[in-house]
């Protein structure tokens, strides 16, 4: 009995890429430059816009057809799964910021780059107002009162003066560049999840990998 093996031929099946969700979206907006289909206002309708770039790649996926390049880039080619990355993030719900947050995410993939959270930056007591002189840079300092005082046998009175100070930065500037990346963080698990449940993409696997949800705390 003779036993016959079915060698697979080469390139019979494409082997995905594996990508964590920012790198996903950095490839989608920074290599192949796919652009952002968002909705039009909610009080502005327009003539043949019945439904949105996200249900027609739902169809187009369910119908096994292949997704069109992006219009925006004029003749050159888009990348299929760049465009269903790109449907992922225009659907951004309200609750994690909507179009605004959708943007922010693409404007900063197409940059490579993360929210400033402004990292090793800590509050420093500083003078509020400063002045130069001929010894230097000084603090201005504010009369808050006065004070009679007895110097060399005689009463005199002299002001009291301080100095107003402030901090930089300031604590709250600190703790809202820090909230406005956690809410990055959150919208780039939102996309994940979505891009992992829809199993859309034909050449990319994204993968469970997320940025450090708060990288200063590690820090500190």
């Amino acid at each position: 009995m003779t036993i016959q093996r079915r060698i697979p031929q080469r390139g019979s099946a494409k082997v995905k890429r594996t990508l964590g969700v920012q790198g996903a979206l950095e490839w989608a907006f920074r290599v192949e430059q796919a652009q952002l289909e968002l909705p039009p206002p909610k009080d502005v309708v327009e003539e043949g816009f019945g439904f949105g770039l996200e249900y027609v790649l739902l169809q187009r996926a369910l119908l096994g057809c292949k997704v069109d390049g992006g219009q925006h880039k004029m003749g050159s080619y888009t990348h299929p799964d760049a465009e269903v990355i790109a449907a992922a993030v225009a659907g951004m719900p309200d609750s994690l910021g909507g179009i605004r947050m959708a943007i922010q995410v693409a404007e900063l993939a197409r940059a490579g780059m993360t929210p400033d959270w402004m990292p090793g930056v800590v509050p420093r007591c500083v003078p509020l107002e400063t002045k130069n002189n001929q010894h230097g840079e000084r603090a201005k300092t504010i009369v808050v009162g006065a004070e009679r005082v007895k110097t060399r046998g005689k009463w005199r009175t002299v002001d009291l003066l301080a100095c107003p100070v402030t901090w930089r930065p300031h604590p709250e500037q600190i703790a809202s560049a820090r909230r406005g990346y956690e809410d990055w963080w959150q919208a780039l698990d939102w996309v994940r999840d979505g891009l992992i449940v829809g199993k859309m993409l034909r050449e990319v696997d994204v993968s469970t990998t997320m940025p450090r949800m708060r990288p200063w705390k590690r820090s500190q």
